[in-house]
């Protein structure tokens, strides 16, 4: 049985009154925010109708009402208003969204420094995502008339969103037919391809949604191209300054240069547990006198990670390479389990 226009409104009322204050609603407060337009005796009325049916309920005879399960569910599915985003919770959105980066980028900080202080070298530790890494579905999200929210899960099921903002007004309407363009046109896409595909519907959208199409693959492009890199972190390369064969200022402040701004440079073997690499094998003119210890790990859900140690020729390799491959078996553990490495032992 539908209910009446007037039925719905009082429904209505009741919820939104209820969800507010947490208190049973009399018909003198439905009448007052209805205006006056409906007297408190049809209200009392209606009311009876509703509780009758299921809608509402009523905590004892004298009280007022308030909704139930079956009511609550019809103001979800019929009556209730959609509300847009502010920036502000739109901003507070994209930061939760990428809290799991985040935390990730922490760790590796937590992680290179712990290794410099156990083994008092300096050390990197990086994260790479598996590669062929493409957009799984995307969907866009209204805020205003010249912003909204693009969602995107990539194939390794990773959730990144980003705000739009337009300089052309986008009527909500319209965002549907562009989270379908974007569905239909550049998911599984490389970004390469997603570029060329953007070309291709150019002539099929009016200047707004091409507008908003383009930045939403800008985007997506650059999140799939991250994907694909490697995150270096470094730490401790202070640690040089204690060892004698860095007395040299000149040296030492060659090889800190190095770790600082051509990080990304440093030995990232994956093939093997750990490789050492000694002297003149590490290909870097500014490692040549050094050796290079790293070990692997993995993080799951596509990620693997590179922990390494960077020190003089003479260090103790085993020392530094048992330290290392237990610290890389820690996070291993950590990272698959939720688990703590185990604590080491006092020797």
């Amino acid at each position: 049985m539908e209910l009446s226009d007037r039925k719905q409104q009082i429904l209505k009322v009741v919820v939104e009154d209820y969800i507010r204050t947490a208190e049973p609603v009399g018909s003198k407060a439905i009448a007052a925010e209805m205006g006056g337009s409906v007297s408190s005796a049809t209200i009392r009325n209606e009311l009876s109708d509703l509780t009758e049916m299921g809608y509402l309920e009523q905590p004892h005879t004298s009280a007022g009402r308030m909704p139930s399960p079956k009511g609550y569910r019809l103001y979800v599915n019929e009556l209730m208003e959609e509300q847009r985003l502010s920036l502000a919770e739109t901003e507070r959105i994209n930061q939760s969204l990428q809290m799991k980066m985040e935390e990730l980028d922490r760790l590796l900080v937590q992680a290179g420094r712990a290794v410099s202080s156990l083994v008092r070298y300096p050390a990197y530790v990086t994260a790479a995502r598996r590669t062929g890494v493409t957009a799984r579905r995307f969907e866009l999200l209204a805020v205003d008339e010249r912003n909204c929210i693009l969602v995107m899960m990539t194939s390794d099921k990773r959730v990144k969103s980003q705000l739009l903002r337009t300089q052309l007004k986008i009527e909500p309407e319209q965002l549907p037919a562009a989270a379908n363009l974007l569905n239909s046109h550049f998911v599984k896409a490389s970004p390469d391809d997603m570029s060329q595909r953007l070309m291709s519907v150019a002539d099929q959208v009016s200047p707004q949604l091409f507008l908003l199409l383009s930045q939403a693959v800008s985007y997506a492009s650059d999140v799939l191209e991250e994907a694909g890199q490697r995150e270096v972190v470094t730490a401790g390369a202070s640690q040089l300054l204690k060892l004698p064969e860095f007395r040299d200022a000149d040296k030492a402040h060659e090889l800190m240069s190095f770790l600082s701004d051509s990080k990304e440079e440093l030995p990232m073997p994956e093939h093997r547990p750990i490789e050492i690499l000694i002297g003149p094998e590490n290909i870097k003119e500014a490692l040549k006198d050094t050796s290079v210890v790293v070990a692997s790990y993995d993080i799951g859900d596509g990620l693997r990670g590179l922990i390494g140690v960077v020190g003089p020729t003479r260090m103790d390799y085993a020392a530094v390479a048992a330290r290392l491959s237990g610290f890389a078996e820690g996070l291993t553990r950590l990272f698959g389990k939720q688990e703590l490495p185990p604590k080491e032992e006092q020797k």
